[in-house]
């Protein structure tokens, strides 16, 4: 695990969209029901990643007390939406099957989802691997005048000023 040195923060340009979604495990005793939600996300996010054009600009996946879910970053909500009511890719199946299985067994498991377009946003990351906008936009280096979250944010770190646009996404 490569740890990018130093104080970096996040660089991008145009709109952004940041997409939360996630599964609860109901009765965890009902793996037959729970796990083909489980597996169908990542197969998704393989299907977005290898598709330049899907709007898709990287993701996390996380795990909290309920459940496993993902932090999505897009580079529109309407690439978002088109990719999920989009019959020919993955989505629109495994929520048909989803759907299906819900109504037989509504307490197994529940699915949620959180979109939000961002306007600004500001982000630090001190010697931690690639991770989180950064990793789906483009690293920048923090210079001293721009330590404070307060100004990164008054100045709204997805338009850093050009002097600060020294390095480059990461692999």
């Amino acid at each position: 695990m490569k740890i990018t040195p130093g104080r970096v923060t996040h660089q991008y340009d145009g709109e952004l969209v940041v997409f939360h979604i996630g599964m609860t495990f109901n009765q965890w005793w009902r793996p037959d029901l729970y796990l083909p939600v489980f597996f169908a996300m990542p197969a998704m996010m393989r299907e977005l990643a290898e598709d330049p054009d899907s709007g898709l600009l990287g993701y996390e996946f996380l795990f909290n007390r309920r459940g496993p879910f993902a932090v999505q970053y897009w580079s529109s909500a309407e690439k978002l939406y088109a990719y999920a009511s989009a019959g020919s890719m993955s989505h629109r199946p495994a929520w048909t099957r989803f759907n299906a299985m819900a109504r037989k067994h509504p307490e197994a498991v529940g699915v949620w989802h959180e979109t939000f377009v961002v306007e600004r946003a500001e982000s630090m990351f001190v010697g931690t691997p690639s991770m989180g906008l950064p990793k789906a936009t483009k690293t920048v280096s923090v210079d001293k005048r721009h330590h404070r979250a307060r100004t990164r944010l008054a100045e709204g770190a997805t338009t850093l000023p050009a002097s600060l646009q020294t390095a480059e996404r990461p692999a």
